[in-house]
């Protein structure tokens, strides 16, 4: 019997990736990825890449990649149940005895559609008159019918038993419902009585990247307090992990990531065109959402509330961020207490003109370094102007002028002294970054003329491009193949090794679960998994748009469209992308 995917997930939850490989092998942080030398071939300079976001481990010189298991496969030589047995016993967990067991997967089915019901129960009760003052609410915070709909936003009646009693009448148990926390349970003089957990909110679905209602925020409408009551951890939802609005927000293809604090700063951030605005749940920002953020930016603006609560979430932001490698930037909220307030009173444009005015990197990055030396002594302030040029080495000439002029001002340190030692700086950045832009590129040509586990490949290059692009997307953007999955199947792909990773894939879409590398571990050995890594891993040079999917999709289902091997062989990817276009306009 399969492993149940269930503990799986468990397992890699329980493990963190870079101390697992790092017992292995000498890694050391570049950006947002850990690098060290290949424990799987002979090598001088490191190529051997961890990235803790996606949990996996990709090496540019012999192409070795898959997940925390796979790297235990081959570093242990063992099979795929010994390997998770190795890592079940390092993480304290007890194996299943009868291998898979579907009963938390049937009963996260339940609790995903008992939230999706509540959620439409919410968003009803603001077509009954008799809750006008909460559609008045969302109105009166300058919010249009379409925002509301596009949110799912609702209303919570004031009342004991109005939501329990209606879910309870689409066949949902009284324990469903508790565990889902959509109900909350009560036992008084002997007697048990189930009440509903919200009651007279303006409710707020928040919603993962698959597009399932996983938790819910109720606000009270008023100055009562608690102002918020939220969903607490459930089997389908961790607010340490939770992102609202990520699910929109991912899609805006602008790289960069617009965090606040609140759900009406999101909305109304995403009602003003900045549609990727986020906020991160929970009482304090985790490694879990910033690794997650990670996934879909590489640079974040902070812009939280003008207040001491605010400047306190701000320095644990910063400090929870800065271990991913992405660009941070922190914007004052002058002119309101938060995003919402300022866009309502002063426009979108006010709000731009913030965020084009964001605090530099540079200056934040040189204020942390300065705090790790005693600037009071002579090997202190050596240190720290060693590493300041560092820093100033990633920066353009202008910037370098300007820090450095004040940075010898305030040390005694000549202006041509500090230039020098940036240049030096800078020359082993360029030298490290073209060695690693050769690398990359020849395993990139490599792999795309040939690849030993998928030999149909250069047969059949331009459907297995195709292929290996929504692969690539449905693993990022799971909603992706939710809308398209009736269009495409596994039986469409051409060539066997990208049926099978689809069909896997599709598997793992269609049981509810976040694509992870380890789902895949289970059906492909080590050496199937580094190619499967490679795909997955190639949605970072994609599009990630709906078009670029059906596009490929195009491609498979039109054969008469293909071309020869040779030619498409040669095709450039910009080549590649023109053939898309041209099929485009044919259709």
């Amino acid at each position: 019997m399969p492993i149940s995917p269930q503990f799986i997930q468990e397992l890699q939850d329980k493990l963190d990736i870079e101390t697992v490989v790092g017992a292995q092998v000498a890694l050391k942080r570049r950006g947002k990825t850990l690098v060290g030398l290949c424990p799987f071939h002979n090598e001088k300079t490191p190529s051997f890449t961890v990235y803790p976001d996606t949990r996996s481990f990709y090496c540019f010189g012999c192409g070795a990649g898959g997940d925390i298991i796979t790297f235990v496969r081959r570093m242990e030589n063992l099979d795929y149940v010994e390997a998770v047995k190795t890592l079940a016993q390092s993480a304290g967990l007890p194996m299943p005895e009868d291998g898979y067991d579907d009963s938390l997967f049937r009963q996260r089915q339940r609790l995903l559609a008992a939230n999706r019901e509540a959620a439409r129960f919410f968003n009803a009760q603001l077509n009954d008159p008799r809750n006008r003052a909460a559609l008045d609410y969302f109105l009166r915070r300058g919010l249009t019918p379409n925002t509301i709909r596009k949110f799912g936003l609702g209303y919570a009646p004031d009342d004991w038993r109005q939501l329990t009693d209606h879910l309870k009448e689409k066949g949902f148990t009284a324990q469903e419902l508790v565990l889902a926390n959509l109900t909350r349970r009560s036992d008084k003089n002997g007697r048990t009585s189930y009440y509903d957990s919200f009651r007279n909110r303006v409710m707020f679905p928040i919603i993962d990247l698959q597009g399932n209602v996983i938790a819910f925020g109720g606000r009270v409408m008023d100055d009562s307090k608690p102002k918020y009551i939220n969903t607490s951890d459930t089997p389908v939802y961790k607010k340490s992990n939770g992102v609202f609005a990520l699910n929109f927000a991912k899609n805006s293809n602008e790289n960069r990531l617009i965090l606040v604090e609140g759900y009406m700063d999101v909305i109304a951030l995403h009602q003003a065109g900045f549609t990727n605005a986020i906020a991160c749940l929970g009482t304090a920002f985790t490694s879990e959402q910033a690794n997650l953020l990670s996934r879909y930016a590489d640079e974040i603006l902070i812009c939280y509330d003008n207040d001491e609560a605010g400047r306190k979430a701000t320095r644990r932001a910063l400090e929870v961020l800065g271990k991913t490698g992405m660009k941070l930037l922190v914007v004052q909220m002058e002119g309101g207490k938060d995003a919402d307030e300022i866009i309502r009173t002063y426009g979108p444009e006010r709000f731009a003109d913030l965020l084009n005015g964001a605090a530099n990197r540079t200056e934040y990055r040189l204020l942390r370094e300065r705090e790790k030396y005693n600037l009071l002594t002579d090997d202190g302030k050596l240190r720290f102007l060693t590493a300041a040029s560092s820093i100033l080495a990633e920066c353009g000439e202008i910037e370098q002028e300007l820090y450095a002029a004040r940075l010898s001002n305030e040390f005694g340190v000549s202006v041509e002294s500090l230039k020098a030692q940036i240049r030096s700086a800078r020359g082993r950045l360029r030298r490290q970054a073209e060695k690693e832009k050769q690398q990359q590129q020849m395993t990139l040509l490599s792999k795309s003329a040939e690849d030993h586990n998928n030999p149909e490949r250069r047969q059949h290059l331009r459907q297995a491009r195709a292929e290996e692009t929504l692969i690539a997307s449905f693993f990022r953007n799971p909603d992706f193949y939710h809308k398209l999955k009736d269009s495409v199947s596994p039986d469409d792909f051409v060539t066997d090794f990208n049926r099978r990773v689809m069909r896997t894939l599709c598997g793992i879409l269609d049981a509810g679960l976040t694509p992870e590398l380890s789902l895949f571990a289970q059906e492909f050995d080590p050496e199937e998994m580094a190619t499967v890594t490679r795909i997955c891993r190639s949605a970072e040079t994609l599009h990630n748009s709906l078009q670029e999917c059906e596009d490929c999709i195009a491609v498979l289902k039109t054969s008469q469209q293909q071309t020869a091997p040779q030619t498409v062989a040669q095709m450039s990817d910009e080549e590649y992308r023109r053939q898309f276009a041209a099929l485009k306009e044919q259709k």
